[in-house]
C-alpha cells in the first residue's frame, strides 16, 4: 500500500513558514520565492483536507490545527535529519547510538570514558541527551537510556530491560580547607559542619547518620545548608568550602584526584540506587548497541 505522505517539499515549507509565522521569511531561508511556498502549502493543505493558516491583511496566522500539525511535522523533520547525518557520517554503518542519560553520571562518569569505546569501536558515536525520569522507548528516538533509580522504580518501567551497572557508594566529602581543622573526623564530627543537601534527596544525610549509628541531641542541631538539585553542583560547592556533601564516590574521582575534594571520614554507605543501562524489550537489537552495553559493563567492572 503507498503511504498517506505529503511531498517532503510540502512539508518543509509549512514547518518554515510555520516557525517564523510568515511566507516571506520561509521562501528567505530556503531560497525560493513566496509564491513558490504558497503554491506548496496550498498543496498541503489541499492533500490534507484542513486549513493551517489563516490569511490576514498583515500576512499569515497558523490555525489550531495547523499549530498543532506544525509541531507534530517539525520533530519529525529534525528526526529525519539527525537520521541522515547519521547515516552521512557513518557512510552507512549504523553505529549512532540516542541515548537519554541522568546528566551528572553522563558528564561525569560516562563522558571521560568514551574515548575508550572509540578505540574499541570506531564505529560508534554515541549522542546523549540528559534525561532523568522514565519514559515510553515508543514515544521517542531513544536507543538505551542511563538511569539512576531502585529496583522498585525499575518494576514500574514496563517494556524494558535493565542492565546493572554498578551501585552507588555514598560519601562524605569536603574541601581539605575546611577539613584541615581535624586529622581525623568521625560521623559524630560532621556535625560541626555545614552539611549541604540535595533536593532530590532530602533524607541523605539522616539516612547517612542512621547507619553510621550517630544519636543524640547533636543532629537536632545539626546546621543544614544549601540545597542543590545536581551532583554537580553539589560537587562545586564542596569544593568552594561552602560545607561537607554526601555524594557518590564515582561521580567525584576527578576532585578526588585533583586534592580539591577530601573524603571526610572513610565510612561509605551502599545507596538504596543503582546505576542501570535501560533499552527496550525487542527482539531485534542493533549491534551497536549490544557492542556498547558490552563494553559499558566493562568499565563499570
Amino acid at each position: 500500500m503507498s503511504r498517506k505522505i505529503p511531498m517532503l517539499q510540502a512539508l518543509n515549507c509549512f514547518e518554515a513558514a510555520a516557525r517564523h509565522q510568515s511566507y516571506t521569511h520561509a521562501a528567505r531561508e530556503l531560497s525560493l520565492t513566496q509564491s513558490a511556498v504558497s503554491r506548496q502549502i496550498s498543496s498541503l493543505e489541499t492533500f490534507l483536507g484542513v486549513q493551517l493558516f489563516q490569511r490576514t491583511r498583515h500576512g499569515v496566522l497558523l490555525t489550531s490545527a495547523g499549530a498543532a500539525y506544525a509541531r507534530q511535522i517539525a520533530a519529525r523533520l529534525d528526526g529525519l535529519e539527525r537520521d541522515t547525518l547519521d547515516t552521512m557520517a557513518r557512510q552507512g554503518g549504523g553505529g549512532a547510538l540516542q541515548l537519554a542519560s541522568v546528566p551528572t553520571f553522563a558528564t561525569r562518569w560516562l563522558m571521560p570514558r568514551l574515548s575508550s569505546l572509540a578505540g574499541l569501536h570506531p564505529d560508534i558515536v554515541v549522542h546523549i541527551d540528559a534525561y532523568t525520569k522514565p519514559f515510553m522507548f515508543a514515544d521517542t528516538e531513544y536507543d538505551g537510556a542511563l538511569y539512576a533509580g531502585t529496583p522498585e522504580q525499575l518494576a514500574r518501567w514496563p517494556g524494558t530491560r535493565a542492565t546493572l551497572l554498578m551501585h552507588e557508594e555514598i560519601v562524605p566529602v569536603a574541601s581539605p580547607r575546611l577539613l584541615a581543622a581535624r586529622s581525623q573526623w568521625q560521623p559524630q564530627d560532621l556535625l560541626e559542619l555545614t552539611l549541604l543537601q540535595q533536593s532530590t534527596r532530602p533524607g541523605a544525610w539522616r539516612q547517612w547518620f542512621d547507619a553510621m549509628q550517630v544519636e543524640g541531641e547533636g543532629r537536632d542541631g545539626a546546621h543544614y545548608g544549601a540545597r542543590y538539585e545536581l551532583f554537580s553542583m553539589l560537587a562545586m560547592a564542596a569544593v568552594q568550602g561552602q560545607g561537607v556533601v554526601l555524594l557518590p564516590r564515582m561521580l567525584v574521582e576527578a576532585e578526588l584526584a585533583r586534592g580539591e575534594l577530601q573524603i571526610a571520614c572513610e565510612r561509605p554507605l551502599r545507596g538504596q540506587r543503582a546505576y542501570y543501562l535501560i533499552t527496550p524489550e525487542t527482539a531485534h537489537e542493533k549491534l551497536a548497541l549490544q557492542q556498547f552495553r558490552a563494553w559499558l559493563q566493562g568499565e563499570a567492572a
